[in-house]
């Protein structure tokens, strides 16, 4: 999985303090006065990220610790393991990322509230967390490339940094067989967010035999939609399976 530092922040955030909907045209001055911080249609408010850094920079301290007397490396996918372990609350995707050892990468950790705290904790404690960028490209590209035999697909929603990094780890391996983009951006701007999969295939990022499509959709809308009609029936049909053997067995083999 590879996602934004909003993508990361956020999860954590939920899990300390309510977000609360909003609306795109509300006054930004009017907002400010009042402490509240606009995400689209949503509001944060400043309390949430005091809350946060009080949370998160006790355990930089841990880690920092950890940096000097264990020479651990940290990199971006570790650090969000460790935070995932850290919250300790079944809200949190992340939470449930680390509980089943799926990794989670984030190449732009710094572009958000988690930088901030970073560049805070480095004055508290010189100098600092060394984050290691190269061992997650490494590890994210490895993930592809070791996948041969077998083939890979793509599940990206909305664009950016980490629809790029995804493309660009197949194309260590010629190019994924299959790629699902869900987003609402536009290819004649010239953005890699917009682009549609047949611009990947050029470069050799999605095999040209390869099965793709482009949902035109918001991802909050489609993906749900997804997931209940491919990985949610497989999870409805292992649970009947397993309520049945229950029935089984607390019947001494006959079914009831």
């Amino acid at each position: 999985m590879v996602t934004t530092a909003g993508g990361i922040e956020e999860d954590f955030i939920k899990c300390l303090a309510p977000t609360y909907k909003g609306d795109f045209a509300l006054a930004g001055a009017q907002l400010r006065s009042k402490g509240l911080n606009r995400i689209g249609n949503l509001l944060a408010p400043n309390d949430n990220y005091c809350k946060f850094e009080d949370w998160i920079q006790q355990i930089f301290d841990q880690m920092m610790k950890e940096q000097i007397q264990d020479k651990v490396i940290w990199t971006s996918s570790k650090i969000i393991a460790r935070l995932g372990k850290e919250i300790n609350d079944e809200s949190s995707y992340l939470y449930w990322a680390y509980k089943n050892n799926i990794p989670v990468f984030c190449p732009a950790i710094t572009d958000g509230s988690i930088g901030d705290m970073l560049y805070f904790h480095s004055f508290r404690s010189p100098p600092g967390l060394v984050v290691d960028i190269t061992q997650d490209v490494r590890a994210m590209n490895d993930e592809a490339v070791n996948a041969s035999p077998r083939k890979t697909g793509m599940v990206i929603l909305g664009g950016g940094l980490p629809k790029h990094h995804i493309c660009n780890a197949n194309m260590m391996r010629n190019g994924a067989d299959f790629a699902v983009y869900i987003n609402t951006a536009q290819e004649f701007d010239g953005s890699d967010s917009g682009a549609r999969p047949d611009e990947a295939v050029s470069w050799g990022k999605i095999r040209a035999n390869a099965k793709t499509v482009k949902v035109h959709c918001d991802a909050t809308i489609a993906f749900p939609l997804v997931v209940a009609e491919t990985f949610a029936q497989r999870q409805s049909k292992s649970v009947k399976s397993k309520s049945a053997n229950s029935i089984l067995d607390n019947s001494n083999g006959i079914m009831k």
